[in-house]
């Protein structure tokens, strides 16, 4: 073969390579990145991170990458576990010192899951500054990568030993995240509020008070999962609500039009109690249709009184409640379901009442 064609079908054998090659080289760069942003309550050893991944994996989402400059720690389960949980971190801290540039120029992530806050909460940082310290932070993240997606948690209970103002400190908080949220939030780079707040329990999915045993990180877990899942699936819009609002993978779309049955059921529970008050949460569940609004209703015996409500718009009169939805969960699916949490004060016995609910298709 004269030289010109041998070096004519040297270059086409390199131009096919490279074809070739290329759209492998970019299937494998797509995976989209996701950093685990916060304390440790997220790294140490944030096994709430391995169950999410597992799940994630089994559901068919393989095609994800967990990235932070911190190792993975044993959780008795194989997972992608980088992460960048710091431990006795605080968020107004690593604000203050710029710590979250390094973290996300090492990693370069498309979408951070961001539980923060707790020790702020603990050394009695107040909620302005926290949320201003969230604000520099999304900055920095929108700096890295302009098109970031960001799942911001209601900080989890904390009711540790010797501090006794903390589990208000963590409602005021997490009461002022959604508003915060929204002004922040923008369409090219959307903030999520996932809600890990309700219905967990310091007495019970916590060792300490503050850290999340087995059932907490399963609680974690499940929070985590529909919020990340609807990003990974369709971008997840501008959301800037809780979005504990959950419709199953595989759920068909709500009807256009209400069913006759249309309506709604609402679960009352008492999740944890102290001296002169309690924390309750109550789950509101569409029918088989789809409804566009809900109002729960129930009478207290005993003189309970609400002092904060969250997720929804309250009036009591004597021992009569009526809770109605915000903009953002009124609207559920067949079978969805929402929740809203609340505390309130005690004296004598705290029977759990009976409950109504009632819905507009």
């Amino acid at each position: 073969m004269p030289r010109i064609f041998m070096a004519i079908a040297a270059a086409l054998v390199a131009t096919l390579g490279f074809v070739i090659m290329g759209p492998a080289r970019d299937a494998q760069a797509a995976a989209v990145r996701i950093m685990p942003l916060g304390d440790s309550i997220t790294g140490s050893p944030g096994c709430w991170r391995a169950l999410l991944w597992n799940r994630l994996q089994s559901n068919g989402f393989t095609n994800i990458d967990f990235v932070g400059t911190l190792p993975p720690q044993g959780c008795g389960v194989p997972y992608d576990g980088d992460n960048e949980g710091h431990g006795g971190a605080l968020v107004t801290n690593v604000a203050d010192q710029n710590q979250l540039v390094g973290w996300l120029a090492a990693t370069h992530p498309d979408i951070v899951l961001m539980h923060f806050g707790t020790n702020d909460v603990w050394s009695a940082r107040d909620t302005t500054t926290i949320l201003n310290a969230y604000s520099k932070l999304v900055d920095q993240m929108r700096a890295s990568n302009p098109n970031m997606k960001i799942l911001l948690a209601q900080i989890i209970p904390l009711n540790p030993s010797g501090c006794a103002d903390c589990p208000n400190r963590a409602i005021a908080l997490n009461n002022a995240i959604p508003g915060w949220a929204s002004g922040k939030s923008t369409a090219q780079s959307p903030i999520v509020v996932v809600d890990q707040w309700t219905g967990f329990n310091t007495a019970t999915d916590t060792g300490d008070g503050v850290h999340p045993n087995d059932s907490g990180i399963q609680k974690m877990s499940d929070r985590w999962y529909p919020a990340l899942a609807a990003q990974l699936t369709t971008g997840g819009g501008t959301t800037t609500s809780p979005p504990v609002t959950t419709t199953p993978p595989g759920t068909s779309p709500p009807p256009t039009s209400p069913a006759p049955n249309a309506g709604c059921t609402a679960t009352y529970r008492i999740v944890n109690t102290w001296p002169g008050g309690f924390q309750g949460d109550v789950a509101v569940t569409a029918g088989t249709a789809a409804i566009r609004s809900w109002r729960v209703a129930w009478t207290y015996a005993n003189g309970q009184t609400i002092t904060q409500l969250w997720s929804g718009a309250y009036t009591q009169t004597g021992g009569s409640v009526s809770v109605a939805n915000m903009s953002y969960n009124g609207s559920l699916g067949a079978g969805a379901t929402t929740t809203f949490g609340f505390t309130a004060s005690q004296s004598g016995t705290n029977p759990v009442p009976s409950v109504a609910c009632t819905a507009t298709g």
